[in-house]
């Protein structure tokens, strides 16, 4: 009778250690580790590998060690020149602390998230659309810099945050266009006076050669006479210099007549 009582106790008990057995086990992976509560106080932080949890005693939470890729929606931002516009970014971040992510914040995930949206339009409205437009690398930078920092307490490492898009009201992209024609038009004027000075330099350094050089200027008057009678049939009539004239006739003359 004893032999029977005791061999449907084992037949009982033996279930029940096997399943509290398996029960206990648990598998984590390379990426995972389990923040164990034991009586609901923090004990130690497991894995990877196999891993045994008490239960009724201990409990476990897993977490994710992994990058973790966490598209922020689109935020209105008012510039500092008050320009409204909807910027949307994207924060890559990890958990670098378990115990801290699991402890001091409920949420790491949602807090992250929205930390990140208000984060993402303070440091936006600080700065002109101009600067927004053509300084982007400085303000992923800026923003990354105050996430990490605010992050730190809850054992996550921010290590890049990339602003996506930032839209503009069809007004603004119109004004946009209608400032960036005018900068062509100013440039284009400005290398035009330019090519102008450089011209009038030129032409104010050849007419003080050729005036300290008369054989040169007369050279340069033939010249001109040629080309133009190359080019038209009729008959041209050139007004001749008195001073051009006088010169030539002076070396014509005989010395003796001079004299």
């Amino acid at each position: 009778m004893i032999f029977n009582l005791n061999w449907g106790l084992g037949a009982v008990l033996l279930p029940l250690l096997l399943v509290l057995l398996f029960s206990s086990v648990r598998v984590l992976r390379e990426y995972q580790r389990g923040v164990v509560f034991q009586l609901g106080r923090f004990w130690k932080v497991k894995g990877p590998g196999l891993v045994l949890v008490i239960p009724g005693i201990q409990q476990m939470v897993r977490v994710d060690l992994r990058v973790v890729t966490m598209d922020v929606p689109p935020q209105d931002v008012i510039s500092r020149d008050n320009v409204s516009v909807k910027v949307n970014a994207v924060v890559f971040f990890r958990v670098v602390d378990p115990q801290k992510a699991i402890i001091q914040v409920e949420n790491f995930l949602m807090a992250t998230s929205q930390l990140a949206q208000t984060t993402l339009r303070v440091v936006l409205g600080k700065h002109e659309l101009d600067e927004m437009l053509a300084e982007r690398e400085r303000l992923n930078l800026d923003v990354q810099k105050i996430l990490d920092a605010q992050t730190d307490a809850w054992g996550i490492k921010v290590t890049n945050v990339e602003i996506k898009h930032i839209d503009l009201n069809e007004s603004m992209v119109r004004a946009i266009a209608r400032q960036a024609e005018a900068e062509r038009e100013r440039r284009a004027k400005v290398i035009h006076a330019e090519g102008e000075k450089q011209a009038a330099m030129a032409l104010l350094e050849a007419a003080q050669m050729l005036a300290q050089q008369p054989e040169a200027m007369q050279l340069r008057y033939l010249q001109t006479m040629t080309q133009v009678a190359g080019d038209r049939a009729s008959t041209i009539v050139f007004p001749l210099p008195m001073d051009l004239l006088g010169r030539m006739l002076g070396k014509d003359r005989p010395a003796a007549d001079r004299n």
